[in-house]
């Protein structure tokens, strides 16, 4: 029988077992997919200077399709009906998901702060919720309600490490409006998965992958001939693969599955998680020394995860 799932893996497709599958909790994919993503920040901003936007965009996701060919490529040629029907809806995902988020991210971490992006980023929850509330009609219980706004809080204290002074001077610039608008992106991202058509999970990620670079080729042409090329240094392709293998092509698998299994609204909670890997990450690789505030912070979003996910579990 055919996975439906979005983001559900092969192994196992199609085949006879006396035994139970492993289940694995949905929590864990969407914890590991942010756990990628947040590396993702760190590499794109350490690498502003060789890797331009679009083309760190582009190249991640052509190691990304590399990557999903070598066991999607069965899947493709059975459901090719069903995704030759779909092209519209794999064009807009692309379009959003794919490309459109990233190269947003990627361009908006150019001219602002890493501390700004993240804490704009983290607005993604509660878009999703204001989205699903608004046009979708979906009720907001007072807990997950009150979820939100604890992860919430612990996100800004990271940002502004613990001073209220701090917050009230971050100012917006357009390397902001960059990140609001991949914000908006991923929200609607999340919330049409369920308009996905119903393929495998990698004849989906790959068709909205190949969407994806043909969306950004002709901002990727336009880019070099502004004179942007890559600086070919050993850190920045080690970049490249970095964000093809891990938040594109794993990233994208885990969190699709877990939207699939928890429903968008408690998912995008999850991506509170990428500031505070984002400082864990920071202090492995940059040396930078932990404070009280990061642990209160790190604390208070968990809580929020915990409020939103319990009844669940």
């Amino acid at each position: 029988m055919q996975s439906t799932v979005p983001g559900a893996g092969a192994l196992g497709h199609n085949r006879l077992s006396m035994t139970k599958p492993l289940h694995v909790s949905p929590y864990l994919l969407l914890t590991l997919a942010n756990l990628f993503w947040a590396g993702n920040w760190v590499i794109s901003r350490a690498f502003r200077g060789e890797l331009p936007p679009v083309a760190l965009s582009f190249w991640r996701w052509v190691v990304a399709l590399l990557c999903l060919l070598t066991i999607s490529l069965p899947h493709v040629r059975r459901d090719w009906p069903q995704l030759r029907a779909a092209w519209r809806w794999l064009l807009l995902f692309g379009a959003l998901g794919t490309g459109g988020y990233n190269v947003l991210v990627y361009g908006g971490l150019q001219y602002t702060t890493a501390i700004n992006g993240t804490l704009l980023n983290s607005f993604i929850p509660i878009m999703i919720v204001l989205i699903s509330w608004l046009l979708l009609g979906k009720r907001l219980h007072v807990r997950e309600a009150v979820g939100i706004l604890v992860s919430f809080i612990g996100v800004l204290g990271i940002v502004a490490h613990g001073d209220l002074q701090r917050l009230r001077e971050l100012t917006l610039n357009v390397g902001d409006l960059w990140i609001l608008a991949s914000v908006l992106a991923w929200s609607a991202y999340t919330l049409l998965l369920s308009r996905r058509p119903l393929v495998h999970a990698l004849s989906f990620l790959t068709a909205i992958t190949v969407t994806g670079l043909i969306f950004l080729f002709p901002f990727y042409a336009w880019e070099m001939a502004q004179g942007r090329h890559v600086i070919a240094t050993p850190g920045s392709i080690a970049g490249i693969v970095y964000t093809g293998v891990g938040p594109a092509f794993l990233g994208y698998i885990l969190w699709n599955r877990g939207v699939a299994e928890v429903g968008p609204a408690r998912a995008g909670l999850f991506m509170h998680l990428v500031p505070a890997f984002g400082i864990v990450l920071s202090m492995i690789f940059l040396d930078e020394q932990p404070a009280l505030y990061h642990a209160i912070g790190i604390g208070l979003i968990f809580a929020g995860i915990w409020l939103n996910t319990r009844r669940a579990i």
